[in-house]
């Protein structure tokens, strides 16, 4: 379960670390680098600023000291000289005491100046070195943009680019639906030149050569049954029932092979 979970974390980074990877901006990653150190630096600077303070009071305190000395001196002899002894001993005392923190002032003193000294030392290295940066983290900046742009003219001119593979493949298709057309046209264009189509405009309003060959063929039928009857009235005699038998042949011929004989003549019997 432990390995399991193991390889599921595992596969979870990666995957948040491809995304960050794909929308990470260099130039961003580099000006957001560049603010971290320059708030570094102004960190460095409060800090100087927060030991020269501490300085200046630890100084304004060495010099009260410095007059109380002078001033517990000045009492000191007064008291002795009014012949005060007591007093003057305890004038001395006072200022032995100040005298002590004086010394103690002057050494923290010291300490803090080479404290804000090892300060300075640190805040001019590091600008210089946040100098450095900003001047490279430009050149970098320009160099990205620079291969970007090529990136993206290269890619627009050999139709590799998310968005002239898109324009190509709508080309494509329009192409592919333009020779399908022609295709479909011709094929039309051939079929009624064949006569494969039917007129719609003349459908119920004509007929075709076959339906007009069956017509011919059933009126000359007719006009045959016709002219048997015809010629069976005017020769031997009508058909019983002045028809033809069923099944018989049409009679052919004209009408005066229908006529009877003439009889002969005085002249030519003789």
């Amino acid at each position: 379960m432990a390995g399991l979970g193991g390889r599921m974390s595992t596969v979870i980074k990666a995957k948040v670390s491809k995304i960050l990877d794909k929308a990470e901006d260099p130039a961003e990653t580099l000006d957001y680098s560049y603010q971290k150190q320059l708030e570094s630096l102004q960190s460095v600077k409060k800090g100087i600023a927060d030991v020269v303070t501490a300085k200046k009071r630890l100084q304004m305190q060495s010099s009260k000291l410095e007059d109380s000395v002078v001033k517990l001196d000045t009492q000191a002899r007064q008291a002795l000289a009014q012949g005060n002894e007591e007093l003057a001993r305890t004038a001395l005392e006072r200022k032995n005491v100040a005298q002590t923190e004086l010394q103690s002032l002057d050494t923290q003193v010291a300490e803090l100046e080479a404290q804000q000294q090892k300060l300075t030392d640190s805040e001019k290295a590091l600008r210089a070195k946040i100098e450095a940066f900003r001047t490279k983290k430009e050149v970098i900046k320009a160099q990205y943009s620079a291969a970007e742009a090529q990136v993206r003219i290269s890619e627009a001119a050999t139709g590799v680019g998310e968005q002239m593979a898109d324009v190509g493949l709508a080309m494509q298709r329009a192409v592919d639906k333009t020779e399908d057309m022609k295709a479909r046209a011709d094929a039309v264009s051939e079929l009624e030149a064949a006569g494969t189509f039917e007129d719609l405009t003349q459908l119920g309003q004509g007929e075709d050569d076959i339906d007009r060959q069956l017509k011919e063929l059933s009126n000359k039928s007719v006009v045959d049954d016709d002219l048997a009857k015809l010629k069976a009235e005017l020769g031997q005699g009508a058909a019983p029932g002045g028809e033809l038998g069923a099944g018989e042949p049409a009679v052919e011929g004209t009408a005066e092979d229908a006529e009877p004989a003439a009889a002969p003549k005085p002249e030519e019997q003789a």
